[in-house]
């Protein structure tokens, strides 16, 4: 079933190339009909209807094709009214019902058989091994479009996320110099700290936008991880460089507590700032004014623990459901008129996860304030993650 729904085939309309793929099956046994199906749970969905049958989904109970998936080769039954069984189907026992039925599986790269090609008449037949093998060669051409057809929506998809994830990791740096702008044509003498903030932000952006470029000439079913030393000490205090001006204009602080003696870890540098990033902004983006965000840091174990706590309007059971979904809306909302496009959660569990750590949230409820706690391996070990994803 998995496979089934993701080729994304159930439901949709009728098309020319596979209406064809059908014609040719019924073509090479002379027959009066044919058909590409899929068997769903418990129905069965015709992709290509070539026949008088005016509906698109039949009863799974009551198809030939639920039978013809369980073989791995092709399903023939020259007469069906010879198999008592096969009379309790309506298509089979109604006027002019099916008495002749050949079909080949349509079996994934995996394995897994989805559907069936399938051609049918309503008088017995005979079959060659010519056009048995003919129509398993159809089977593995509709194969083959479906899987050509999901990789290339899939490397759509990815690079809609690269360029989600674009837009979502350089709006902060771009917030930062619209305020250091705005600051410095109110006040000249700050032109100096000003200019580094912007230069700081600008590095920022062309770095993000550099990497994502190069995630995207990898294979678009891969995710790499460039594992070095990684000094958090470093990363938090960029950290606090970074959303100073953002904390500022609404009155916030930011609070890090930690030992400066934590040990370095083994991890991807550029995605583990990106993960403290989003939940650092998020910190900001959805407290009051006033309040205090904690960045919390601590050994336990061989892994870090860190704490991203705030003092704001807080999760409820429902938020927390879909916290990492893409693209959710939650109750809460940003307090300074900031954008949000509910990706920053998303991109870091994923992020997270692949340095194989773990991510939880947790909220004494609404205006109770939020705690984000991701805990990381103080070592990965690059054969582990080509074991993880094969």
């Amino acid at each position: 079933m998995e496979k089934l729904y993701e080729y994304r085939i159930l439901d949709t309309h009728s098309e020319e190339a596979f209406d064809k793929i059908a014609l040719l099956a019924a073509q090479i046994f002379n027959t009066t009909s044919a058909f590409i199906s899929f068997v769903d749970e418990d129905r069965v969905f015709l992709k290509s209807n070539l026949s008088l049958l005016r509906n698109n989904i039949i009863d799974r109970r009551d198809s030939l094709c639920s039978l013809a998936i369980l073989e791995d080769n092709v399903t023939v039954f020259n007469d069906t009214h010879t198999s008592p069984d096969l009379m309790e189907s309506p298509y089979v026992a109604g006027e002019d019902g099916i008495r002749f039925y050949a079909g080949a599986p349509l079996k994934s790269p995996e394995g897994y058989t989805v559907g069936t090609v399938c051609v049918v008449d309503t008088v017995p037949r005979e079959v060659t091994d010519s056009q048995l093998d003919m129509l398993k060669t159809l089977s593995k051409i509709i194969v083959n479009k479906l899987e050509s057809r999901m990789r290339y929506r899939k490397s759509i998809e990815s690079q809609i996320d690269l360029m989600n994830i674009a837009l979502h990791e350089i709006k902060n740096p771009l917030a930062s110099i619209k305020l250091a702008n705005e600051i410095l044509t109110k006040d000249t003498t700050k032109v100096e700290r000003m200019s580094g903030m912007i230069k700081a932000c600008v590095l920022r952006i062309q770095s993000k936008l550099s990497d994502l470029l190069k995630q995207a000439e990898e294979d678009e079913h891969r995710l790499t991880l460039n594992i070095e030393e990684v000094d958090l000490n470093e990363i938090f205090n960029k950290l606090l460089i970074s959303f100073e001006l953002l904390a500022n204009r609404k009155n916030q602080a930011i609070q890090l507590e930690h030992d400066p003696k934590l040990p370095k870890i083994y991890a991807d540098k550029v995605k583990i700032g990106d993960i403290l990033h989003n939940l650092v902004s998020n910190a900001l983006k959805y407290s009051y004014a006033g309040t205090t965000i904690r960045i919390i840091a601590t050994l336990e174990d061989n892994f870090i623990r860190i704490e991203v706590q705030d003092e704001g309007q807080g999760l409820s059971p429902a938020d927390i459901s879909k916290l990492y979904t893409k693209f959710a809306k939650l109750s809460s909302k940003p307090t300074g008129k900031e954008n949000s496009n509910g990706l920053g959660l998303s991109i870091t569990k994923s992020f997270v996860e692949l340095h194989h750590g773990t991510i939880e949230a947790k909220s004494a409820g609404k205006d109770k304030g939020s705690s984000f706690i991701v805990s990381l391996p103080l070592k990965y070990e690059k054969e582990d993650l080509q074991e993880y994803f094969g």
